[in-house]
């Protein structure tokens, strides 16, 4: 069995550990970490774009929440009336319920959702704080050493 080592991956990550976590686990594949399959996109500088395929579910049947640095996208199917009626030759949609944790990084904030042709899309935005942000310096640019005069004591 070789072993790859992911790490150099990881430094370019904008927080998504759970993605580097599923790269090293992919040799044990468990198939209730791949469902739903999903896409991180950058869209930007600093924005990002997660979209996951959850053909089936509706609106309602879909839950999206941000605790801390967590987002938790979950799914819960709802009992379909007149299931028992139906006869399946083939069943590859999926209708189970699944429950998808992302990490995210320092400052990211989610932005929206939104559901469209059986895709979620969740919209993230990273937002450094200005005294954060890098900034160059200018030397000698009008930073004139000021002598302050000593008082005269009589």
């Amino acid at each position: 069995m070789r072993h790859f080592d992911l790490t150099p991956l990881y430094r370019s990550t904008v927080g998504f550990d759970r993605f580097a976590q599923l790269l090293d686990s992919v040799a044990g594949a468990d198939p209730e970490a791949t469902y739903p399959p999903y896409n991180i996109e950058r869209l930007g500088e600093n924005e990002y774009r997660i979209t996951m395929a959850v053909a089936g579910f509706t609106p309602d049947e879909i839950k999206v929440d941000v605790k801390e640095s967590t987002l938790s996208v979950r799914g819960e199917k709802k009992a379909e009336t007149g299931e028992g009626d139906k006869r399946y030759l083939h069943r590859g949609i999926a209708s189970r319920s699944f429950e998808r944790r992302f990490q995210l990084a320092d400052h990211v904030e989610v932005r929206g959702a939104d559901l469209k042709d059986g895709l979620l899309n969740i919209d993230l935005v990273r937002n450094i704080p200005e005294r954060m942000r890098p900034r160059s310096i200018p030397i000698g640019a009008g930073a004139e050493a000021k002598q302050i005069p000593a008082s005269v004591q009589v």
